[in-house]
């Protein structure tokens, strides 16, 4: 067995753990958006594949048995080249997904399906607006020039910012909803922009928002082919050893 663990994510890393404990041999992928990456017990590869054909040609020249794709919910073009490519050389696939978040009684969430929804959804009146939707996708925000913007960014940026009024917070999860409520407190933010992801790093923010009564615009997840899906690290394991007893 040679595992290809496409990850990037705090459950890409207990992934990564489980399979070092258990003496799988693994490789683990960053797709190389972040400059310095947590530390893997596997070896790592960094970057991306060329498409689903390469990513194909990867899986053959390496002899992948199995894929753990285990990246961003976001991320739906890596699990969509990783659908076809498996698909392609007939190599067990199994995504781990996490659970989206969802709005409770007491939240004030707009979902919207595109970051262009959530930049045309904020008020016309200048707003102080904290974005949680990393760095790739700020274009959109430009736009909508009156606002005062706060990022929190894994990493500082490379490039100036496309937004003018901005401030960037250079830190890396999990969050806590105390850190979060000083931060959106000493910001003054009266709106909050955020991507479906779910899991525990960065739902603290949602937490805060609630307590102190801040709208969010929820930006949904974008659509993925089927595939096998996992909930927890245990899932994918036992997946794998499944499918080793079954010779798959």
């Amino acid at each position: 067995m040679r595992v290809l663990l496409l990850g990037g994510t705090t459950e890409a890393s207990h992934v990564a753990r489980e399979l070092a404990a258990a003496g799988i041999a693994a490789v683990f992928s960053y797709a190389g958006r972040t400059a310095d990456p947590v530390a893997q017990p596997l070896p790592t590869r960094v970057g991306g594949f060329g498409g689903v054909d390469g990513l194909a040609d990867y899986l053959r020249h390496e002899r992948i048995t199995h894929v753990i794709d285990a990246t961003h919910p976001f991320a739906s073009q890596i699990s969509s080249n990783a659908i076809d490519a498996c698909a392609q050389t007939a190599t067990p696939l199994i995504a781990y997904v996490r659970e989206p978040w969802v709005a409770g009684p007491d939240d004030k969430w707009q979902h919207v399906c595109s970051v262009e929804e959530a930049a045309t959804a904020l008020p016309d009146l200048p707003a102080k607006v904290f974005l949680g939707i990393g760095k790739q996708h700020l274009r959109a925000f430009a736009r909508q020039s009156q606002h005062f913007y706060l990022l929190r960014l894994v990493d500082a940026p490379a490039t100036a910012l496309p937004l003018p009024n901005a401030e960037i917070v250079v830190a890396r999860g999990p969050f806590t909803i105390e850190g979060d409520l000083e931060l959106l407190r000493a910001h003054r933010i009266t709106h909050i922009v955020a991507r479906n992801a779910g899991g525990e790093g960065a739902k603290a923010k949602l937490d805060a928002a609630r307590a102190l009564g801040l709208p969010v615009i929820m930006i949904d997840r974008p659509s993925v082919p089927e595939r096998r899906t996992a909930q927890s690290v245990d899932q994918v394991m036992r997946w794998l050893t499944q499918s080793a007893c079954l010779g798959v």
